[in-house]
């Protein structure tokens, strides 16, 4: 029985800030298990790419220097609906827009350090977990793990 994942890092500000085991944290009792987990420094390369989509646009720029300032920690989280729910728990873009409760909501109000980034699809979020982690350096989730998280005693996870 697959469960979805999702790519998630925590960005310089996080990191900097030393907010990191608090949002793991958050993430973890929520129910998400963790993976694939590790701290790494992006390159300015390997940043424009993940970030393509938005070449052109005005916040392209800082962007990448803000994601390539300092070191990051990526991780992989499997659960149902991992994509929708790590985006809500995320908050809005702008941390200053996003409402308390949120990671965002509760530890950032720039527009620019914005903390975390989640992928937005179930499709980017395979493309994403592709380019930061190794196929070896993902766990797989047994059921077992799984049963005081979900129901599983019918055909799908309740």
């Amino acid at each position: 029985m697959p469960m979805e994942r999702t790519l998630v890092f925590l960005k310089p500000d996080a990191v900097q800030r030393e907010l990191v085991g608090e949002i793991v944290s958050r993430l973890e009792r929520k129910g998400f298990k963790i993976v694939g987990l590790k701290m790494m420094r992006l390159s300015e390369e390997f940043v424009r790419a993940h970030y393509a989509m938005h070449e052109g646009k005005d916040f392209y720029e800082p962007l990448v220097r803000y994601t390539v300032s300092g070191p990051i920690v990526a991780m992989v989280l499997e659960g149902k609906s991992a994509v929708s729910v790590v985006r809500e728990m995320m908050g809005r873009t702008f941390g200053s827009d996003s409402p308390p409760g949120t990671i965002r909501g509760d530890f950032a109000l720039s527009n620019r350090y914005n903390l975390i980034h989640g992928s937005d699809s179930v499709e980017r979020a395979e493309e994403e977990i592709r380019r930061f982690f190794k196929d070896e350096e993902l766990l797989a989730v047994s059921e077992e793990d799984l049963r005081w998280i979900y129901d599983m005693t019918g055909t799908e996870p309740v």
